[in-house]
């Protein structure tokens, strides 16, 4: 089985067979699970974009 037909049948699970992910996040110099944010945080963190520091030349 290659790895295209395993992604394949993961993505094809029923909902009930899939487990919840908890996300963490490093705020204000410590870790706290995404869930246990207000709405307000909670809105802040969908907005936040990932920063992807470019590779450096030998």
């Amino acid at each position: 089985m290659s790895q295209f037909d395993t992604a394949r049948a993961a993505a094809q699970l029923r909902p009930e067979d899939r487990q919840r992910c908890e996300v963490w996040t490093r705020v204000m110099g410590y870790h706290r699970p995404v869930s246990s944010f207000n709405i307000g945080k909670k809105g802040e963190h969908a907005q936040r974009v990932n920063f992807v520091e470019p590779h450096a030349r030998a």
